[in-house]
Protein backbone atom coordinates (compact mmCIF):
# COMPACT_ATOMS: atom_id res chain seq x y z
CA UNK A 1 0.00 0.00 0.00
CA UNK A 2 1.10 3.33 -0.89
CA UNK A 3 2.12 6.05 2.12
CA UNK A 4 -1.30 8.38 2.21
CA UNK A 5 0.05 11.97 0.70
CA UNK A 6 -2.59 15.00 1.09
CA UNK A 7 -2.88 17.06 -1.86
CA UNK A 8 -3.59 20.84 -1.81
CA UNK A 9 -4.47 23.43 -4.76
CA UNK A 10 -4.62 26.54 -4.51
CA UNK A 11 -6.85 28.67 -6.59
CA UNK A 12 -4.12 30.84 -8.07
CA UNK A 13 -1.53 29.23 -9.96
CA UNK A 14 0.77 31.76 -9.35
CA UNK A 15 0.31 31.42 -5.70
CA UNK A 16 0.67 35.45 -5.38
CA UNK A 17 -1.95 36.98 -2.88
CA UNK A 18 -2.17 40.81 -1.76
CA UNK A 19 -2.98 41.32 1.58
CA UNK A 20 -6.62 41.69 2.12
CA UNK A 21 -7.17 39.12 -1.35
CA UNK A 22 -9.36 36.15 -0.70
CA UNK A 23 -7.47 32.63 -0.70
CA UNK A 24 -9.51 29.62 -1.43
CA UNK A 25 -7.88 25.73 -1.91
CA UNK A 26 -8.95 22.52 -1.89
CA UNK A 27 -7.92 19.77 -0.33
CA UNK A 28 -8.00 15.59 -0.27
CA UNK A 29 -5.86 12.79 1.09
CA UNK A 30 -4.55 9.86 -1.43
CA UNK A 31 -4.04 6.58 -0.21
CA UNK A 32 -6.74 6.27 2.77
CA UNK A 33 -9.87 5.07 4.07
CA UNK A 34 -12.55 7.10 5.46
CA UNK A 35 -12.66 4.91 8.28
CA UNK A 36 -8.48 5.70 9.17
CA UNK A 37 -9.01 9.58 9.88
CA UNK A 38 -9.56 10.76 13.56
CA UNK A 39 -9.77 14.24 12.29
CA UNK A 40 -8.63 17.19 10.05
CA UNK A 41 -7.16 20.50 10.52
CA UNK A 42 -6.63 22.93 7.74
CA UNK A 43 -4.58 25.88 8.49
CA UNK A 44 -2.93 29.22 7.12
CA UNK A 45 0.30 30.20 8.82
CA UNK A 46 3.10 32.14 8.39
CA UNK A 47 6.69 31.17 10.09
CA UNK A 48 10.30 32.35 9.86
CA UNK A 49 13.33 30.61 8.77
CA UNK A 50 16.64 31.69 8.89
CA UNK A 51 19.14 32.53 12.11
CA UNK A 52 17.97 32.30 15.39
CA UNK A 53 14.07 31.00 16.92
CA UNK A 54 11.40 30.06 14.72
CA UNK A 55 8.11 32.12 14.79
CA UNK A 56 4.81 30.51 13.73
CA UNK A 57 1.74 32.44 13.67
CA UNK A 58 -1.75 31.05 12.66
CA UNK A 59 -4.14 33.19 10.49
CA UNK A 60 -6.80 30.83 9.76
CA UNK A 61 -7.49 27.45 11.92
CA UNK A 62 -10.42 25.11 10.98
CA UNK A 63 -10.80 21.39 12.24
CA UNK A 64 -13.23 18.77 11.74
CA UNK A 65 -13.87 15.87 14.03
CA UNK A 66 -14.95 12.16 12.52
CA UNK A 67 -16.82 12.20 15.41
CA UNK A 68 -19.06 15.02 14.82
CA UNK A 69 -21.45 15.78 12.27
CA UNK A 70 -19.12 18.46 10.47
CA UNK A 71 -16.45 16.08 9.75
CA UNK A 72 -15.30 16.03 6.15
CA UNK A 73 -14.16 13.40 3.85
CA UNK A 74 -10.62 13.64 3.33
CA UNK A 75 -10.73 11.25 0.09
CA UNK A 76 -13.12 14.07 -1.62
CA UNK A 77 -12.47 17.06 -2.37
CA UNK A 78 -12.72 19.86 0.57
CA UNK A 79 -12.71 23.65 0.22
CA UNK A 80 -11.61 25.85 2.53
CA UNK A 81 -11.45 29.84 2.06
CA UNK A 82 -10.38 32.98 4.04
CA UNK A 83 -9.34 36.69 3.51
CA UNK A 84 -5.43 37.15 3.79
CA UNK A 85 -4.68 39.58 6.60
CA UNK A 86 -2.12 43.05 6.12
CA UNK A 87 0.77 41.60 7.38
CA UNK A 88 3.51 40.11 8.09
CA UNK A 89 3.96 39.86 3.90
CA UNK A 90 6.16 37.40 2.53
CA UNK A 91 9.87 37.95 2.95
CA UNK A 92 13.27 36.68 1.82
CA UNK A 93 16.13 38.76 3.25
CA UNK A 94 19.98 37.56 3.98
CA UNK A 95 18.64 36.81 7.47
CA UNK A 96 15.23 36.15 7.58
CA UNK A 97 12.73 34.43 5.80
CA UNK A 98 8.39 35.50 6.20
CA UNK A 99 7.10 32.24 4.77
CA UNK A 100 3.18 31.50 3.86
CA UNK A 101 1.44 28.23 3.59
CA UNK A 102 -1.71 26.21 3.71
CA UNK A 103 -1.50 23.20 5.76
CA UNK A 104 -2.99 20.09 6.56
CA UNK A 105 -3.05 17.49 9.00
CA UNK A 106 -5.21 14.54 9.09
CA UNK A 107 -5.04 12.91 12.26
CA UNK A 108 -5.19 8.94 12.30
CA UNK A 109 -6.37 6.70 14.49
CA UNK A 110 -3.19 4.73 16.50
CA UNK A 111 -1.46 8.28 16.58
CA UNK A 112 -0.72 9.01 13.32
CA UNK A 113 -0.70 11.39 11.24
CA UNK A 114 0.06 12.37 7.52
CA UNK A 115 0.69 16.76 6.70
CA UNK A 116 0.98 18.28 3.67
CA UNK A 117 2.11 21.94 3.12
CA UNK A 118 1.40 24.48 -0.26
CA UNK A 119 3.46 26.97 -0.06
CA UNK A 120 2.22 30.47 -1.41
CA UNK A 121 3.32 34.50 -1.63
CA UNK A 122 1.45 37.49 0.31
CA UNK A 123 2.66 40.29 -1.26
CA UNK A 124 4.88 41.80 -3.72
CA UNK A 125 7.93 42.05 -1.76
CA UNK A 126 11.19 42.25 -4.56
CA UNK A 127 13.44 40.08 -3.21
CA UNK A 128 16.31 41.27 -1.58
CA UNK A 129 19.36 41.96 -4.06
CA UNK A 130 22.22 40.26 -2.82
CA UNK A 131 25.41 42.31 -1.43
CA UNK A 132 28.00 44.03 -3.79
CA UNK A 133 31.31 42.36 -3.76
CA UNK A 134 34.05 43.57 -1.91
CA UNK A 135 37.14 44.19 -3.81
CA UNK A 136 40.38 44.83 -1.96
CA UNK A 137 42.32 47.91 -2.14
CA UNK A 138 46.03 47.66 -2.16
CA UNK A 139 48.02 50.34 -0.02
Amino acid sequence: MNEPMVVIRLDRASRVYEPGDALACEFFVEGLHACMVKSVEVSVLWHTQGKGEEDLAVHQFQQFSADESSCCDPLSPQQFRTVLPNSPMSYRGRIIDIRWCVRVRVFLHRGREVVGEQAFQLGSVPRLAAAPAVVPTSA
